[in-house]
Parts: structure tokens; sequence; C-alpha cells
């Protein structure tokens, strides 16, 4: 679970005074009292309608660009927070769902399953994710560990992939 730090006053303030923060906050859905991590994966969503209709190799640039963003803002905003990694950045929920999406059909049933089994793996953690979450901090470590949740997924998503498409 990730740490609370400021009240619901205080991120409204913080993630909608910079550009820096508005995204860290996931374009504003991380400022959700309940499940923030959940509501940015859904809201990650919406732009990824626009990233899945470029050519791959286009759709990859720009989700290495926006983790390298993510590194720096989230990094950034736990700074400002005092918290590392609180539950309202989810700016690499939105990067993690990116990577596992541009590699699944854009059919409402595969973006369930992909939803499903990435929220699956960023909650429950497994090894080594939750070894990167605890062990590598400052704003590579709020990216990476949901990074390897997408992975995760798509070796999930893989075979059914193989065997459906």
């Amino acid at each position: 679970m990730k740490p609370q730090g400021p009240d619901q006053a205080e991120l409204n303030r913080l993630a909608l005074a910079t550009p820096s923060a508005f995204l860290a906050f996931g374009l504003g859905s991380g400022l959700s009292p309940k499940a923030p991590g959940t509501v940015g994966t859904v809201a990650a969503l919406v732009p990824a309608l626009a990233l899945v209709q470029l050519p791959l190799a286009w759709s990859l640039l720009i989700i290495a660009l926006s983790f390298a963003i993510g590194v720096v803002i989230c990094e950034w905003t736990g700074q400002k927070l005092g918290v590392h990694d609180h539950g309202g950045i989810v700016w690499d929920e939105f990067v993690a769902m990116w990577l596992v999406l541009v590699f699944v059909p854009l059919h409402w049933a595969w973006w369930l399953a992909a939803f499903l089994v990435f929220r699956f793996f960023d909650v429950i953690k497994p090894w080594p994710i939750r070894w990167l979450d605890r062990r590598v901090h400052g704003g590579f470590g709020v990216m990476i560990d949901d990074i390897i949740a997408a992975l995760f997924s798509l070796a999930v998503l893989a075979p059914f992939l193989w065997w459906l498409v």
C-alpha cells in the first residue's frame, strides 16, 4: 500500500498547481479519494485510444519518452508531497497500461482483459515487482515496478494472443 501523505485539499492544490504535478496525478485522475491507481488506469484508456492508432514503433517511442518524463515528474511530485510513491501519483499506471494496450487488439474484451491482468499484478506485486517497489526509490522507482507489472501482464496475455488472434 502506498503512503498517504497530505490531506485531500493539499493534494488538489498541488496536483493543479503545475503541469508536472497534473501529469503525475494522471491528468487529475489520481485525486480520486478511493482507488486512485484503478481510476488512473481507467483514465489511461482514453489517451491510449489515440496511441494504439500509431505505428508500433511510434507508440513505443512515445511510451519510452513518457516513462522518462514520468521519472522526472514523479520524483518532483513525490518530493513536493514528502511521500516517495504517493497513491495519487498515477502517471506510472498510465505509461504501463499503454505498454500493455499497444500489444493487444483494439477490442473491448482485450482491453478489459489487459486492464484486469495489469491491475492484478500492480496490486499483488509478485517478486520482483514488490522487491523493486520497496528498494528502488525516486521517480525511477515509482515508474519501474509498474513497467514490470505491464511486462508480466503481457506474458499472461501473449499465449491467448497467439492462440486467438
